[in-house]
């Protein structure tokens, strides 16, 4: 059941499809999975630091939920896909019983009262939730830095960041804390911890996957190590719920279609491809290499591959950036002395710039965030996919806030993600490369609105393409 030749593998390191086929087989149960997570957990928290809350108990919630699931799959009756696969989310998506903190140390946050979407969803469907992870101050950090928290660190190489702010999601799915994990996106906060943890993972269109507390460019997602994990996590959480009411028409597909010439090659498509963003930091050339021969083995598989321009610009960064500030400025501003005094200096720096912009400026941003959406979309629609970098830097040290150190400057690095949040567009991280030192590199894959499938059928294509190593877990071994 377990590859022997994968380094320190057990159980809770399984695919879905394979735990689940376990499951039905007789020769695993939900409950011996969820002990081998425990033990992962157990052996690699300390050093990483990815859990807000975890409910491992033996008397706990979900080792009662694990039982419920082995008697189902006993008697032939699993509820779907994830029926006794453990998960997490993000501190973000609400858990009834369990505080939201939003990353920062300020304020006593109380128990949420309800479940949200998401959570409802993935326990109905039999899933084993057993913890919420971190995130960064507000998740306006691209990192595991954390006012509350302290710093989450990569399980690749405990000295790197693990990305953000779905910090937590990031370090769990990589350290295997079992192979589903949830996180959110306004501007690259699922992707970004694909690229720096090498990892799979899915910005859905905007509305696929329902949200109790919507908000511009803001979509949930899964994080896992192999894309088919991601799609079987879709199957469950990307469903339409009245509760959101930006959702998307119900959806009721399985997640998996053909690409263009009837199975899983890609020989017609036409595949977009670029390595400037036209704005931020510029893409290091390490970076790059690995995205244009993602693009080459593509092209030799039978893709039309094309040059396209760089479409964002240094002002739409700078606008959307400002955007952000004010609303975070809004937030600080509404604590008291003493609370704002416990935000990390970082991120108080950076919302500080938003106090004193006006209001007609801050309508000008706005517009400013609907241009991108239509240079975005104009720029990529002669394409069935675009290829790029997920970030223009390999990761950067764990104690950082972010890529860069001055908190003045717009975001550097979200040149290549931010356009598909405000686009609404489908987006995925592909783990295709290294760099010379051994950081890991992802591709990210963008597509037609709605054409989520789509996205995920040329990913899980990519990774085959590719065949890049596996990234290898060095806590807790």
């Amino acid at each position: 059941m377990v590859n022997p030749t994968a380094p320190h593998a057990t159980t809770a390191d399984l695919s879905v499809a394979a735990m689940t086929e376990g499951f039905r087989t007789g020769d695993l149960t939900p409950v011996e999975v969820l002990d081998a997570v425990r033990e992962r957990v157990e052996a690699c928290e300390p050093t990483l630091n990815a859990l807000w809350w975890s409910d491992l108990d033996q008397r706990g919630r979900a080792q009662a939920a694990a039982r419920e699931s082995a008697e189902r799959w006993q008697a032939g009756a699993p509820r779907g896909p994830l029926d006794g696969v453990p998960v997490t989310v993000k501190e973000n998506i609400a858990v009834e019983g369990v505080p939201m903190p939003g990353g920062h140390a300020a304020g006593d946050p109380q128990p949420a009262t309800a479940d949200a979407p998401i959570t409802a969803r993935l326990r109905a469907g039999g899933a084993v939730l057993f913890g919420a992870t971190v995130m960064p101050d507000w998740g306006m950090l691209s990192s595991g830095v954390s006012s509350r928290h302290g710093i989450t660190r990569s399980p690749l190489d405990p000295s790197l960041t693990t990305g953000g702010s779905s910090a937590g999601a990031g370090a769990a799915a990589a350290a295997g804390y079992g192979p589903v994990h949830i996180g959110s996106d306004i501007g690259g906060s699922i992707r970004l911890p694909g690229t720096w943890l090498g990892l799979a993972t899915l910005k859905p269109s905007f509305g696929r996957v329902p949200l109790d507390a919507p908000y511009l460019g803001r979509c949930a997602g899964p994080l896992a190590r192999r894309t088919e994990d991601v799609r079987a996590a879709m199957q469950v959480i990307g469903r339409s719920d009245a509760r959101d009411y930006s959702e998307l028409p119900a959806y009721t597909g399985d997640y998996a279609r053909p690409l263009a010439d009837g199975d899983t090659g890609v020989r017609g498509l036409r595949i977009g491809v670029h390595t400037d963003a036209g704005c931020g930091e510029a893409t290091d050339p390490h970076v790059a290499r690995v995205v244009r021969a993602t693009a080459d083995a593509l092209s030799d598989a039978g893709a039309e591959v094309v040059e396209i321009a760089p479409f964002m610009d240094e002002e739409l960064l700078a606008d959307v950036d400002r955007f952000w500030r004010v609303r975070s400025w809004a937030d600080f501003s509404a604590l008291d002395l003493d609370d704002q005094r416990l935000i990390l200096p970082h991120v108080a720096r950076w919302c500080m710039a938003g106090a004193d912009v006006p209001a007609v400026d801050l309508m000008r941003c706005y517009h400013s965030i609907q241009r991108m959406r239509a240079v975005t979309i104009a720029a990529t629609v002669d394409c069935d996919f675009v290829l790029s970098p997920v970030a223009p830097m390999a990761a950067f040290p764990a104690e950082q806030p972010m890529p860069y150190t001055d908190p003045s400057l717009p975001m550097q690095h979200i040149g290549f993600t931010v356009p598909y949040n405000m686009s609404e567009q489908p987006a995925s991280s592909v783990h295709a490369g290294f760099t010379p030192d051994g950081r890991t590199v992802a591709v990210q894959v963008a597509g037609r609105r709605f054409d989520d499938a789509g996205v995920l059928a040329l990913s899980e294509r990519i990774e085959g393409i590719t065949a890049a190593a596996a990234p290898v877990r060095t806590v807790g071994v």
